[in-house]
């Protein structure tokens, strides 16, 4: 039986691989358990400095596997199980003190878009089409995205998103602030994987540390963000990582 979510560790990154091609990677129980287990082995791994999600076959996400919903005994539980255990996957991804590069190609749709906006940088295939596609079969959202997506390209952006069919193509996306980057699309993984290299030399320990402050600014007060800025570059500039850093700079000076 083909594994619905591929693992591989190389030269510290470790690339997490949606593998059910024929079904344009959409997601069924196994596969968010799969991605889970994933997600979880690469936060452990201390020879991990960088993750890049990728898919298999021609399109990168497209959301939930409406076929197992539907063949379920009891669908809404199925869903219920399906979303609660991809969205606790991709809360994790977020959280990881590593950062996370998305290589998208084809189609990102539906949970698609929660994986997509869990990672920290993107980069699309020219050709990439992003669309909602919950609100097309009847469905709302999950995996994060009904809070992701709006704090990404704005609450009203985002309800054309839900509210409209028309797909956004990968040069909106990124100018409306859901990917970082387009390229063509023979280049994709390439540009992904040199990220993802470039970040796994880097500083990790700021890395982590920026990661965690950019993404719980939005729930934290203005004063206790400040504060736990305040904490963490005091905390940093202590260690060796930073002080080595720094001396270097200051010696180029």
């Amino acid at each position: 039986m083909t594994e619905p979510v591929l693992y591989v560790v190389d030269g510290g990154i470790a690339r997490i691989t949606l593998n059910r091609p024929d079904v344009s990677n959409a997601a069924d129980l196994p596969t968010a358990y799969a991605f889970e287990a994933a997600v979880t082995r690469a936060g452990a791994d201390d020879e991990v400095r960088a993750i890049l999600l990728t898919g298999a076959g021609p399109r990168f996400c497209a959301g939930g596997d409406l076929a197992s919903m539907a063949a379920a005994d009891d669908p809404g539980g199925y869903v219920c199980e399906l979303a609660v255990v991809f969205d606790r996957a991709l809360r994790c991804l977020a959280a990881l003190p590593k950062p996370v590069v998305a290589a998208v190609h084809g189609a990102v749709a539906g949970a698609g878009l929660g994986v997509l906006l869990s990672a920290d940088l993107a980069v699309a295939a020219r050709s990439t089409k992003f669309a909602f596609a919950y609100t097309a079969v009847g469905l709302t959202p999950d995996c994060g995205v009904s809070v992701l997506l709006p704090r990404a390209i704005g609450q009203q952006r985002a309800l054309q998103m839900a509210l409209t069919p028309r797909p956004l193509g990968a040069e909106q996306a990124r100018d409306w602030g859901l990917i970082a980057e387009v390229v063509e699309d023979e280049s994709v993984m390439a540009r992904a994987t040199a990220i993802a290299e470039q970040l796994a030399k880097g500083t990790s320990g700021a890395y982590g540390e920026a990661k965690r402050l950019l993404r719980s600014g939005w729930e934290a007060s203005p004063v206790d963000a400040s504060r736990d800025e305040a904490d963490t570059i005091a905390r940093l500039v202590a260690g060796k990582e930073a002080a080595a850093l720094i001396a270097t700079f200051l010696g180029r000076g």
